[in-house]
């Protein structure tokens, strides 16, 4: 007997056609498309919803000339780019071998675990006003709180992937002479790189949320800045193209991680 529409939608951990696959996820695409035009067609003033507050779609398109041109996308797009790089960096620098102590070593864990629940419960917008005080308003403070939001979301991960080690491999170890820094690197480090380097490809991506915060102050370039002249001064429209540069250069550079990952871990692909 042949599947209804309704069976065939809810089949359970189905296997599916690529093209299948980008249909079904344009089909959202496309509605969310037509709802937006239909609330912001017509006059200003006639619309269900103010320009001031949504502008039509078409008049989103007619405004990349002005962004690219006005608002200097490609050089804020770069300064945002290398502040994040900047800050993932030293985030990395703090979070990875403290990480890996912790999960290695239980005293140094019971050492640093509370100031790792204090900052899990942390709003991460809190540490805006936090690095101004250490930091000043200039460019170093951009790079700390970015920094500061990487090892809050970072550490936690590392610490993980290495506890989740089976012991076996370190009992093995331990039979045959294996000294501490070789358990470190060879045991623990090798089993579990992977799954580090998957934490540092999500928290790449997440630094890409945090942006817009690290540029809502003193910040003279930058895609966080486009969006708070924009949202200050207009236009508007500049806003939701800045948040979809946003998502495409995140969703671009999370391609290379996985390229790279690939090449680094082909193991895991198989």
């Amino acid at each position: 007997m042949k599947n209804t529409i309704f069976e065939d939608i809810l089949m359970i951990r189905d296997e599916m056609p690529l093209k299948k696959r980008i249909i079904l996820g344009v089909i959202p695409i496309i509605l969310l498309l037509e709802a937006w035009a239909a609330v912001t067609a017509g006059p200003a003033e006639h619309r269900v919803i103010s320009p001031l507050i949504l502008p039509s779609p078409w008049e989103v398109v007619l405004s990349i000339k002005s962004l690219w041109f006005e608002a200097e996308l490609s050089r804020s797009a770069l300064a945002s780019a290398v502040r994040v790089v900047l800050g993932f960096l030293v985030g990395l620098a703090v979070a990875f071998p403290l990480g890996v102590l912790m999960g290695s070593f239980t005293r140094i864990k019971a050492l640093f675990d509370p100031l790792t629940i204090f900052g899990a419960y942390t709003p991460i917008p809190a540490l805006i006003p936090l690095t101004m005080s250490l930091f000043g308003i200039g460019e170093l403070q951009k790079i700390m709180f970015l920094a500061l939001a990487f090892i809050v979301y970072l550490l936690p991960m590392f610490v993980k992937a290495i506890e989740e080690v089976d012991n076996v491999y370190l009992q093995t170890a331990l039979t045959l002479g294996a000294r501490t820094r070789h358990i470190l690197k060879d045991i623990f480090l090798g089993v579990s790189m992977p799954k580090i380097f998957h934490a540092m490809r999500l928290g790449f991506g997440i630094g890409w949320t945090y942006i817009i915060l690290a540029e809502m102050v003193a910040a003279d370039r930058g895609l966080g800045h486009i969006i708070i002249v924009a949202q200050r001064r207009g236009p508007r429209e500049h806003i939701y193209l800045v948040l979809l540069v946003i998502v495409l250069i995140a969703y671009v550079t999370d391609k290379i991680w996985v390229r790279l990952g690939c090449r680094l871990f082909p193991y895991q692909e198989r």
